[in-house]
């Protein structure tokens, strides 16, 4: 019974993205590992920008900052 857990910033992913990403894990999970679909389980969490740090930073304040 595999489970994948896939982290994602909170910022906009649709519903149909995240249903796509599930659908992709789902199948490499069958292909690559002979896992079987039906107890595969995949949960996204998405995580708000403020709790994402990067390079000492929250993501929400690297984002507000000019691109070099």
């Amino acid at each position: 019974m595999p489970y994948v857990n896939v982290r994602i910033l909170d910022d906009g992913v649709t519903a149909e993205q995240k249903a796509e990403v599930i659908a992709g894990i789902t199948e490499i999970m069958v292909r690559v590992l002979n896992k079987n679909p039906e107890s595969t389980f995949v949960v996204i969490d998405e995580v708000p920008l403020d709790n994402w740090g990067f390079k000492g930073k929250p993501v929400s304040e690297l984002r507000k900052q000019p691109k070099a």
